[in-house]
């Protein structure tokens, strides 16, 4: 489960990396530009949300 952990999290990276090239700074908010925004917040969100499990999973190994 740890793999596969944080293989979620490197693809959430290569998302990131992926948006970050598509975004066009002029126009942040239109067209591809709003979409590589979406991606790439919703790709943090995932990172955060594979932290948290991957601390609470080691936590709860410690009280067990």
């Amino acid at each position: 489960m740890k793999y596969f952990i944080y293989t979620i999290i490197f693809l959430a990276l290569v998302f990131i990396g992926i948006s970050v090239s598509v975004l066009d700074f002029q126009n942040l908010t239109e067209g591809d530009s709003g979409n590589a925004l979406v991606v790439i917040l919703a790709s943090l969100c995932v990172i955060a949300l594979m932290a948290i499990l991957l601390v609470s999973r080691s936590i709860s190994k410690k009280h067990s």
